[in-house]
């Protein structure tokens, strides 16, 4: 009887494979039915002042560019902008020197300051930066956001709604320089964007994006500062669920801003991938097990491998539907066309990312290694 059950595990297996790909299939099918840019709220132009904190970490590929932007707003209000390094030989510095220059009219101010205030370097910047904040109405913003004219008009205007403590925004991928950034950006733009937009769309996520996060100072004070998230791998999250805590809402905005994908080797894809999969596993754990079938592809090139002739044919829906996805998401934010031809290779990366993310708790992050608690605390590698 054992060996029997043994000699049929392969083929029970592969048809849990193939119904697993098939609950993706259709769980991809919704995705494209609910994709679609956030509401736009009626336009206002708030006129308060506005400190915006940019943390830096080196010289990236279009900094410049992306510091510009944030520059180019249209803004009806004052409007300062603080940057800040954690090392006076960060390269960083020699691009805000540059801005500051071609941008005289700027209220530009440069912060370098190496005191550490917990195992998460970008929340150590930030507390620090935070000394040489003017105004009660923050905004923070990553160095890797691309940002439109209207970005602080739109979310300044949004955090004045009654009963909203913080503003943040969901991202799509901008491919940088190679192909490892244009997979990365593709991850972003066909597994991330639809997957957060279909929990929004089902009230099934909370979320809190560090892409951009707007918030009072006071009311920052008043859940404990940035300093309370100092160790925290997911601080954005870990922000957003304490405003929740006040009794105030997190408001997703009508913006949807860019994230630059940087990736110049498979190592560094792998490192930003994993890190970000772990960093969703231990934020919801039984959901990221259960996000299984939201790789489809994957699922049915394992039955066909093991032998299940149903596996060709669940296959190439799973492309086809993960094709006009892509697609959906690139009509609804007017984004380039990726490459088609790569949407096999990347789910069977991210099905690998996946699988990997289950176990081990080893997250790279700008370069440096770290051990994150079941918590999400980051521990500094010995």
């Amino acid at each position: 009887m054992i060996p029997r059950l043994v000699e049929d595990l392969p083929t029970w297996f592969a048809q849990g494979c193939a119904l697993a790909a098939i609950a993706g299939i259709a769980l991809l099918s919704l995705n494209i039915a609910l994709v679609r840019r956030p509401r736009a709220w009626p336009k206002s132009s708030p006129t308060e002042p506005v400190t915006v904190l940019v943390p830096l970490c080196g010289d990236e590929e279009g900094l410049y560019a992306r510091l510009a932007a944030l520059c180019r707003q249209t803004y009806a209000g004052p409007a300062q902008f603080v940057f800040g390094v954690g090392s006076p030989s960060d390269p960083a510095i020699a691009v805000v020197n540059q801005f500051a220059r071609d941008f005289p009219m700027a209220h530009a101010d440069l912060v370098v300051d190496s005191r550490s205030h917990g195992s998460n370097r970008k929340v150590s910047n930030l507390v620090n930066m935070l000394e040489r904040a003017q105004h009660d109405t923050l905004v923070f913003v990553d160095s890797d956001i691309l940002v439109g004219p209207g970005h602080l008009a739109r979310i300044v205007s949004e955090l004045r709604r009654p009963g909203t403590g913080a503003v943040t925004c969901l991202y799509y991928g901008v491919a940088g320089r190679g192909r490892w950034a244009a997979l990365s950006a593709m991850s972003i733009n066909v597994h991330f964007l639809p997957d957060a937009l279909l929990g929004l769309g089902l009230r099934m996520a909370k979320p809190c994006f560090g892409a951009t996060i707007a918030i009072s100072r006071r009311l920052l004070d008043s859940i404990g500062g940035l300093s309370a998230f100092g160790s925290c791998l997911h601080d954005d999250y870990a922000l957003g669920a304490a405003v929740r805590a006040t009794g105030r809402r997190v408001v997703i905005s009508s913006l949807v801003v860019g994230h630059v994908c940087l990736e110049r080797s498979s190592r560094e894809l792998l490192d930003s991938q994993l890190r970000r999969a772990r960093t969703i596993r231990m934020i919801n754990p039984i959901g990221y097990v259960g996000s299984l079938v939201t790789h489809p592809s994957a699922l049915a090139l394992l039955a066909i491998l093991l032998g299940d002739p149903q596996g060709l044919p669940i296959l190439a829906a799973a492309f086809v539907v993960r094709t006009v996805e892509c697609g959906s998401i690139e009509r609804a934010f007017a984004l380039p066309r990726h490459n088609y031809l790569n949407l096999l290779a990347r789910d069977v990366l991210a099905f690998g990312v996946y699988l990997t993310a289950l176990f081990g708790g080893e997250v790279v992050w700008r370069g440096s290694r770290y051990r994150a608690s079941r918590r999400g605390t980051l521990l500094a590698n010995p």
